[in-house]
């Protein structure tokens, strides 16, 4: 006999949350970010011997409808948060603790608006870092159940689904994102800047790997990739996150930053105001923001000071980002 999955709905209060967020207000988008790792475009699982993944697809013989889809995730798999908002849960859907029994809500404040771009999303068979708190959009959110353990043969998936119970589908589908995919080379490193242009020279100084500083007693140790007061910052690379790095030791508007690890590099990017100081970020994840250098330095060409931790040239590194 053919088997089905069919997630029962759980009651949520309706609450506005009031939520001081870390960094800034988050800006929603009309798409949400992609949700699982190795699959870009929240593809949806088709039909396998247990069922479909579309939603209104059949269950329980034709007599119910499924009122969520299935995102094809492989078990194990790093899972993010399609968008901004407040964590609540633990969400249990199969009450019998078995291996992928787990979950969380996701809602943005206000979604009870009909004048707010809100949502409110139920996401299944993961196991989130944490079941209360604020997530920012693409930031990592937790880990695939092994949903093979469960149901051999199936197509491993995380169930979404509105807390309205209407269709996800529309919101699901990819739009092309601020940040190259690519493996070879660093990704964008700031909004607005798609190649990574570093600084040339203003009435400060020079923004080239090398560049004199202190009257030429001293050279430039990183190079400063351009970047506008207030734009998102993404991570260069794949990396574990510590901070926080004070430049200026003075509390200054832009005396903040963060030192990223792994992937074969280590690098401190200066004047942002990073999501969060420890824990891991995939590459092209969303980092923080950048600072108001215009505020401490007026008529400077505001950027993001990028050095690596062993002082040598990113600059290779930072073009090979371009085009892609």
């Amino acid at each position: 006999p053919r088997m089905f999955l069919n997630f029962p709905s759980f009651p949520l209060s309706l609450t506005v949350f009031g939520t001081q967020w870390d960094v800034h207000p988050p800006q929603q988008h009309r798409h949400w970010a992609q949700i699982c790792r190795g699959n870009p475009t929240n593809k949806i699982r088709g039909c396998d011997k247990y069922g479909c993944g579309g939603y209104g697809a059949d269950r329980h013989s034709g007599k119910g409808k499924h009122v969520g889809v299935d995102v094809i995730c492989a078990d194990g798999a790093t899972v993010y948060a399609p968008f901004s908002g407040q964590l609540s849960g633990p969400i249990k859907f199969f009450h019998n603790g078995n291996a992928i029994d787990d979950g969380m809500h996701l809602m943005f404040p206000d979604f009870t608006s009909p004048l707010s771009p809100g949502y409110c999303v139920k996401l299944v068979c993961i196991h989130p870092i944490r079941y209360h708190g604020t997530i920012q959009r693409g930031q990592e959110l937790g880990r695939m159940l092994p949903m093979q353990r469960v149901f051999p043969g199936i197509t491993s998936h995380i169930h979404v689904e509105n807390c309205d119970r209407s269709d996800p589908t529309d919101l699901l589908k990819p739009v092309v994102p601020p940040f190259p995919h690519h493996d070879r080379g660093w990704a964008v490193v700031c909004s607005g800047n798609p190649t990574n242009e570093i600084r040339g020279c203003d009435r400060y100084g020079c923004g080239y790997y090398g560049a004199p500083r202190k009257n030429g007693k001293e050279k430039h140790v990183g190079v400063d990739v351009i970047c506008s007061d207030g734009a998102t910052v993404y991570a260069p690379f794949s990396g574990q996150l510590s901070g926080p790095i004070k430049f200026f030791h003075n509390g200054n508007a832009i005396d903040d930053g963060v030192q990223i690890s792994g992937s074969g590099f280590c690098v401190k990017l200066l004047c942002i105001h990073p999501i969060k100081y420890n824990g891991v970020i995939e590459k092209g994840q969303v980092l923080g923001k950048m600072l108001p250098m215009q505020r401490v330095f007026p008529g400077i060409t505001s950027h993001i000071h990028v050095e690596n931790c062993d002082r040598s040239d990113p600059t290779s590194n930072l073009q090979r980002g371009k085009g892609q």
